[in-house]
C-alpha cells in the first residue's frame, strides 16, 4: 500500500486572521517504529481550538492547523505498534505522545509528563516540524496515544469524547465519583454537558450549576438530578456544605464570586478546574476555602486506562452528547470557530465530510 508523505488540512495564518482558513499541504512529523497513521474521518472542535487561533492562550507557531478530537481509521501501523492493528476505527486525542518511562508515566499520570506533545501546535522533537492537528486529511501519534473506538459509537458522536469527553472524565474517576455522592458540574457546556452525563452514568446524583436557568430543560434532559442558578439570590445557602466533589468546566470567570461556590462543599471535599478562561481568572482568598477545609484543584485530560474506561462506558450506557455536525471545508471551520467563539453552540461540533474534502 502507498501511503502519503505530506497531508492536507486547512490552517490559519495569524491571529488577525483567525476564522480564514487556507487549505495546504502539510508536512507531518517523521514516521517512528511506535507510530500509527490515522486517515481522519471526523473531528470536533473544541474550545482549544479557538483559544489557541484568536491568541487567547498567548502566542503560537503559525500558520496552524488545529483539531485534537479525531476519529479515523489506522491505516499504518509502525513494526513496533501493538496496541493498534491496521483497519481498526480509533480516535487520537489532545495529545501524542509522553516518555513512558518517568515516574508519572509509570503510574497513568502520562498526561502530566514532562516530555509530552501536544496534538497539535508543537514543534516536534529534532526538527522544525510544527505539528498539524486533525482539520486534516490525516495523523500520526505514538500508539499510546491511538485509541480503539468501541462499535456501538457512533463517528460523529464519539469525536468530541476524544478531549471533552476525556477531561469530564478524568476528575470524576480520580476524585470519588459514584454511588452514594453529590456531584456538582460548573458550567453546562461542551466539557460541562459530558460532566452531567459521566457523572449520571458513573452512579452519582449530578447536579448542574450555571448563570441562569436558560439551560435548566438542558440540564434536565441529560439526567442531572438538580439545577442550580447563580443569578438566584442566595442560590448557595440550601446547598452549603452537601456536595462531596464539584468540577469547574466554566469557560469564563467573569463575576465568579469563588467563595459562594466553594460554600457548597462538604469538609476536605474537592473542587477541580478543567476550564482554562482566558486571562488572570478568579482571586482565591484562604478564608473562602476556611470554613469547611476544602482543597481547591485542576486537572489535564486523562490516561489512556481512563480514555478506554471513559469509551467503554460510554458504549455500556449507550451516551449520547449533544453534537452538531458542519462539513470540513474553509467555510465551514470558520462557521464552527466563530460560532464557537460566541458559544453558539449545544454543546459540540463535529466536522465530517473528509473524503469529499480530501480526495
Amino acid at each position: 500500500m502507498v501511503y502519503p508523505e505530506t497531508f492536507e488540512g486547512f490552517q490559519v495564518d495569524s491571529a488577525e486572521t483567525w476564522t480564514e482558513f487556507k487549505k495546504r499541504e502539510l508536512i507531518p512529523k517523521p514516521f517512528g517504529p511506535y507510530d500509527v497513521e490515522v486517515k481522519i474521518l471526523a473531528c470536533g472542535v473544541c474550545g482549544s481550538d479557538v483559544h489557541t487561533i484568536t491568541g487567547g492562550w498567548g502566542p503560537k507557531n503559525f500558520p496552524l492547523c488545529v483539531g485534537h478530537e479525531i476519529v479515523g481509521e489506522a491505516i499504518r501501523v509502525g513494526p513496533s505498534v501493538t496496541l493498534i492493528k491496521q483497519g481498526q476505527r480509533v480516535g487520537v486525542g489532545a495529545q501524542i505522545y509522553s516518555c513512558l518511562d518517568c515516574k508519572q508515566c509509570k503510574e497513568d499520570d502520562e498526561t502530566y509528563c514532562k516530555h509530552q506533545v501536544d496534538t497539535y501546535g508543537g514543534i516536534w522533537p529534532g526538527t522544525d516540524t510544527v505539528l498539524p492537528g486533525g482539520y486534516s486529511s490525516h495523523i500520526r501519534a505514538h500508539e499510546h496515544w491511538v485509541f480503539p473506538i468501541p462499535e456501538k459509537l457512533e463517528t460523529n458522536l464519539v469525536a468530541p469524547m476524544l478531549c471533552a469527553g476525556l477531561t469530564a472524565f478524568s476528575p470524576l474517576v480520580r476524585n470519588g465519583c459514584g454511588p452514594g455522592k453529590k456531584v456538582g458540574i460548573v458550567g453546562l457546556g461542551g466539557i460541562g454537558h459530558f460532566g452531567v452525563l459521566f457523572a449520571k452514568a458513573l452512579g452519582a446524583e449530578a447536579w448542574a450549576i450555571s448563570r441562569s436557568h436558560s439551560k435548566e430543560k438542558d440540564a434536565l434532559a441529560l439526567g442531572a438530578d438538580g439545577f442550580i442558578a447563580t443569578e438566584d439570590k442566595d442560590w448557595n445557602e440550601p446547598h452549603i456544605m452537601t456536595f462531596d466533589l464539584i468540577v469547574n468546566t466554566a469557560n469564563s470567570s467573569d463575576g465568579f464570586d469563588l467563595g459562594k461556590y466553594l460554600s457548597l462543599l462538604g469538609v476536605h471535599k474537592k473542587w477541580v478546574s478543567v476550564g482554562l478562561p482566558e486571562g488572570e481568572g478568579q482571586m482565591v482568598r484562604s478564608h473562602d476555602f476556611m470554613m469547611n477545609g476544602c482543597f481547591i484543584g485542576a486537572s489535564h485530560l486523562g490516561s489512556r486506562k481512563e480514555m478506554i474506561r471513559m469509551l467503554e462506558l460510554a458504549a455500556e450506557k449507550q451516551i449520547e452528547p449533544m453534537v452538531e455536525t458542519i462539513q470540513i471545508s474553509e467555510a465551514g471551520c470558520k462557521e464552527a470557530v466563530t460560532r464557537m467563539k460566541k458559544n453558539d453552540v449545544r454543546y459540540r461540533f463535529t466536522l465530517t465530510g473528509f473524503d469529499k474534502a480530501f480526495k
